[in-house]
């Protein structure tokens, strides 16, 4: 027997771009040589500047991305080798997605009760009055009254509208849920609400998470493990209680040194130069290029995977595991 969810190995995902010639077109590497498995009942974060290929991570988890090459395994059965009714069946049921924005993610033609219980018409789980009694149960758990099953998502709050988003996500009951900037949208007010809901229900059902964001302070305290993504690359995995302290890629340190605690502040680490284009990335380490330790052997070829016990990391020169992030910043000037 299987003990992950989702397992992804060596998956890439290249999408065709235009250029600037008539005929030709550029390729964009959105996910490069991924290798990650989700266990149950885990929580998994995953970091990053905005276009590292986080997003097109969650939408291989989920299955809406199919990968170019490598295989993405549910419960120890190859997705995209199953027959098409099997698999929307596999994703359907075992994973929930929770997007970015619950303004453009929900149907506003359709009234709540709608929106909660499409999933369970479209997998024909139970009977109708069981739906019903489905979605009034659904609300309830995600805290929201019954009065607003009949409502459309224009008439809600922001926050009320993820709130509904995260009810049709749990519908089927799934293993895992797959959540990709689900409070980038709403007030700073309301983000902690959502946040404490997602950890409540992770708690209650036995959920696994995987948790994308840019708040990585939020990411931190919310997961188990953390992913660092660079330019479609997966360059460290940390036990989230080492992340901040104890990371070895230098890029993981330089990510988190830019938001410090406000009991312990110091100045984040200088990253020169912008991030390279995903049409042409650097050979070799792809963060060489904004790197103060690379060297012509990060030129030369990419790292191989290193470490143990649920760290290991991508990085030819990485950082020791006793450094302060306050001895790198000294480093680094």
């Amino acid at each position: 027997m299987t003990t992950s969810l989702v397992e992804l190995a060596d998956v890439h995902v290249v999408h065709k771009a235009r250029s600037d010639g008539l005929f030709t077109r550029d390729h964009v590497y959105a996910l490069t040589a991924a290798n990650l498995t989700i266990a149950p009942g885990e929580t998994v974060g995953v970091v990053g500047e905005s276009g590292c290929g986080k997003s097109t991570l969650a939408k291989v988890l989920v299955g809406v991305q199919r990968p170019t090459s490598g295989t993405v395994t549910h419960r120890g059965a190859d997705l995209w080798t199953m027959p098409p009714a099997q698999r929307r069946a596999a994703l359907g049921t075992g994973i929930g997605m929770i997007f970015q924005d619950p303004s453009t993610a929900l149907n506003r033609r359709l009234t709540v009760r709608q929106i909660v219980r499409d999933p369970m018409d479209v997998h024909r789980r139970g009977t109708a009055a069981e739906r019903q009694a489905r979605v009034t149960e659904l609300l309830g758990l995600v805290g929201l009254p019954k009065a607003l099953a009949d409502v459309l998502p224009g008439q809600l709050s922001g926050g009320q509208r993820q709130r509904v988003a995260i009810a049709r996500a749990l519908a089927l009951e799934p293993d895992l849920v797959v959540a990709d900037e689900p409070t980038s949208a709403l007030d700073v007010s309301v983000r902690a609400q959502i946040l404490n809901l997602l950890l409540d229900l992770k708690e209650r059902l036995g959920l696994a998470l995987v948790f994308v964001s840019h708040d990585i302070q939020t990411v931190r305290r919310m997961s188990d493990r953390v992913i660092t993504m660079y330019l479609g690359r997966i360059v460290e995995e940390t036990p989230a209680s080492d992340v901040l302290d104890r990371s070895r890629h230098p890029y993981t340190r330089a990510l988190f040194s830019a938001t410090p605690g406000l009991l312990d502040p110091i100045d984040p680490i200088p990253l020169t130069g912008p991030v390279p284009s995903a049409t042409r990335p650097p050979s070799g380490c792809p963060f060489r290029t904004r790197c103060w330790r690379a060297d012509v052997t990060c030129a030369a070829a990419m790292p191989e995977p290193r470490g143990a016990g649920g760290h290991v990391y991508r990085c030819h020169h990485p950082v020791d595991e006793e450094q302060s992030t306050h001895d790198l910043v000294q480093e680094v000037s």
